[in-house]
């Protein structure tokens, strides 16, 4: 038997069983306590863990399997407009004892924060459930079973190799004061991450999905679409750089406009430090800045979304509404600035989705006379932030289309595009799907998009 079967047998005996979740009445008499043994003039305490557990392959070959448990607890101290934090995964009442006291000294020795905002009361949250019993208690056999989904058509085949990244767990998140603020935030999370690249080294596939609820994910469909990309765009054409009309996959979409919420926050604009500035002063609020078919939203309780429904300060987060047919409705502000602003607060979302169609990838690309279709985006940079101008480079799966069908791989591009110009090129909106991997992290969902004049600048020799 070989070396990696045997790995791959003995992962799948192992039984794991779901620990390290604290219960909201543990975690809040924990809280409790800690907030109790403080001498400050307020103390904000966050606690956080739950259990990872993952398995990871590589060269058609179980690389690691494991499984984390662990807890964190985070004082700030504050003493007026000073404030100091320690943190501590020691959650005996010695180590809280410690970290309180060490967070009081530090707090007094640190210079005055002219933005420090006093601790919030008691809020109410919305309810969000994001907790799936099937995921908080998959088993090591679920995990090589993922596994084997992309290792054993590839090890049949002899044609690709891949590498693949499964974290599956259940965690929590509370915080709590001496004001009587009580947060918590329970969770479990499935995230699987695919590359195949083929043998002959001019194809790479690539596939991702992510939920809070096990049961939601076809992990097979995630390993035959990478297997498929990686076949397909063996040997790549070489195009010319130019305008084209483009279909983003999902990945591709929220790839570049997710980049659009780091942009929303109110104080950027008001300093003149943002893209939705007018020349003469004041911001676009109310004006028109993108398709009318594009409404960009946040919202915690979204089945797509389910994310916490409260910011760092424990601030409560319902839906906002960013742009919405088009038009820019609103910018976040945090409690400091809107107090400065005369403002409401709104937090800092924890989401973020754009609405979509009903078109399938396929459907947008069978309505396409010529374009060229793209799986996701890469090692993105910014150009000019007054615009959102970004560059970057195409990857795992590019294709030129002709007369509704892909006719054939080409080589990776490298592109300089806005997610605001390209939102105002809209021709098509597809479905709206979950992301798993971004660069912004958190919940996103966005939809497959057809945009005309996509700026590609040159060509790139990566695979």
């Amino acid at each position: 038997m070989s070396a990696p079967k045997r790995l791959l047998d003995a992962v799948t005996r192992v039984a794991a069983e779901p620990e390290g979740v604290l219960s909201r009445e543990a975690v809040q008499a924990l809280c409790e306590k800690t907030v109790k043994l403080s001498k400050a003039d307020a103390v904000n305490v966050s606690i956080n863990g739950g259990i990872t557990q993952n398995i990871r392959f590589a060269a058609n070959q179980l690389s690691t399997a494991g499984s984390i448990v662990d807890a964190t607890v985070v004082v700030q101290s504050s003493f007026g407009a000073k404030h100091a934090v320690v943190t501590t995964n020691d959650l005996s009442d010695e180590s809280l004892l410690r970290t309180v006291r060490a967070s009081e000294r530090l707090a007094k020795l640190a210079p005055d924060d002219p933005e420090a905002m006093p601790e919030l009361s008691a809020q109410q949250y919305e309810a969000v459930n994001a907790w799936f019993d099937v995921t908080a208690n998959n088993s090591a056999a679920d995990r090589a079973g993922v596994a084997r989904t992309a290792l054993d058509p590839a090890r049949q085949a002899g044609d690709v190799t891949t590498a693949g990244f499964l974290i599956a767990g259940a965690g929590y998140n509370a915080i709590a004061n001496q004001k009587g603020l009580f947060a918590y935030f329970r969770s479990t999370s499935a995230n699987y991450q695919l590359t195949v690249r083929t043998n002959d080294g001019t194809g790479s596939g690539w596939a991702a999905a992510d939920h809070p609820d096990w049961a939601q994910i076809d992990y097979a469909a995630v390993a035959r679409r990478a297997l498929e990309k990686a076949r397909a765009s063996r040997a790549p054409a070489k195009i010319e750089p130019g305008r084209y009309v483009v279909i983003l996959e999902p990945q591709a979409t929220g790839d570049l406009v997710q980049l659009i919420l780091n942009y929303a926050d109110a104080r950027s604009s008001d300093e003149g430090r943002s893209p939705f500035v007018k020349a003469d002063g004041g911001n676009k609020i109310g004006e028109k800045i993108v398709d009318s078919r594009v409404t960009l939203f946040s919202d915690p309780a979204d089945p797509q979304l389910r994310s916490q429904p409260f910011d760092g300060e424990g601030f409560p987060l319902k839906k906002q509404l960013w742009i919405e047919n088009g038009v820019l409705k609103q910018m976040y502000y945090s409690r400091f600035w809107a107090q400065k602003q005369k403002k409401i607060a709104t937090g800092a979302p924890s989401s973020f989705k754009m609405s979509g169609g009903s078109k399938s990838v396929e459907e947008l690309v069978q309505g396409t006379e010529r374009g060229i279709l793209v799986t996701r985006l890469w090692y993105l940079r910014e150009v000019d932030p007054r615009t959102i101008l970004y560059t970057g480079l195409t990857r795992d799966g590019t294709f030129l289309i002709e007369n509704g069908k892909i006719a054939k791989s080409v080589s990776n591009l490298r592109f300089n595009e806005s997610p605001l110009f390209m939102l105002n090129n809209l021709e098509a909106l597809g479905r709206t799907e979950r992301l798993a991997g971004t660069e912004q992290g958190g919940a996103v969902a966005m939809p497959s998009i057809k945009v005309r004049d996509f700026n590609f600048t040159s060509l790139s020799e990566a695979v």
